[in-house]
């Protein structure tokens, strides 16, 4: 049975998106236990949310992370569509309360999460065909805004880079250079010296096994010395890094 025409409303409200087809709405919330075949139910409409939620994430992502790999920008991604995440979102905004489900469901205490989460997914689609990929990109931040903060908020705990540019830009309105000082070791296996300079300012070098970590290192370094993180214990000075590989001069035998 449909929601009453009330508790669509609500929820309209509740998403911050006024449908200009209400049939959209009611079909992504109509479980496939309340459906006489599969094809009527939200389960389509699950598939094209699903793709429009990543997009949209994926191009926040790549737009406000400039300095963050791919990596990162995957683990980031992923941890905000996920279904956990997704469930989550779809019990803030009680999409429970208007789903259609079969009678078999009903008088259950709570649905399960893995039905909330299809719903929601399902309700992006519907946003997204009702109002076009903005409308729907502007309800996705704004429904996902408390997990997308977690998840970057997590990744940068151990993306030094990523804090250093936040803080310089936040704090001196400075964008953070990086450096290569020197490389030691033989070309299958060299290590690199790189510093960090923020305007006039340049902070003590961090050698690392490639140009990335030595980077990420040099960062820890400045975050260190302008008292942002505590000191550590971790050794990279170019004697710990250097002295690990055999004089370049010497391997021919000489």
């Amino acid at each position: 049975m449909a929601a009453p025409e009330a508790v669509l409303q609500a929820l309209q409200n509740r998403l911050g998106h006024q449908f200009k087809n209400l049939r959209l709405l009611q079909a992504a919330l109509k479980h496939s236990s309340s459906a006489d075949h599969r094809r009527d139910s939200n389960e389509r409409m699950e598939f094209l949310g699903d793709q429009v939620m990543g997009i949209a994430i994926c191009n926040y992502l790549y737009q406000e992370l400039p300095e963050a790999q791919e990596g990162e920008l995957t683990k980031i991604k992923s941890a905000v569509v996920s279904r956990a995440s997704c469930a989550r979102v779809g019990r803030r905004l009680a999409l429970g309360e208007a789903l259609s489900v079969g009678q078999g469901m009903y008088g259950h205490p709570e649905l399960p999460a893995s039905i909330i989460a299809g719903t929601f997914e399902a309700v992006v689609a519907a946003v997204f065909i009702d109002g076009g990929y903005d409308v729907a990109t502007s309800f996705v931040l704004r429904a996902m805004a408390e997990e997308l903060r977690e998840a970057i908020d997590s990744q940068h705990h151990s993306n030094f880079k990523s804090q250093l540019q936040q803080h310089a830009q936040r704090e001196f309105n400075l964008t953070p250079r990086y450096e290569l000082l020197d490389e030691k070791g033989p070309d299958h296996a060299k290590c690199f010296e790189v510093a960090v300079s923020l305007g006039d300012k340049r902070f003590s070098g961090a050698w690392g096994p490639n140009k990335k970590e030595a980077e990420q290192k040099a960062a820890r370094r400045a975050l260190q010395e302008m008292g942002v993180l505590e000191p550590d214990d971790e050794e990279d000075d170019v004697g710990a890094m250097a002295g690990t590989f055999p004089d370049e001069e010497s391997e021919d035998g000489d």
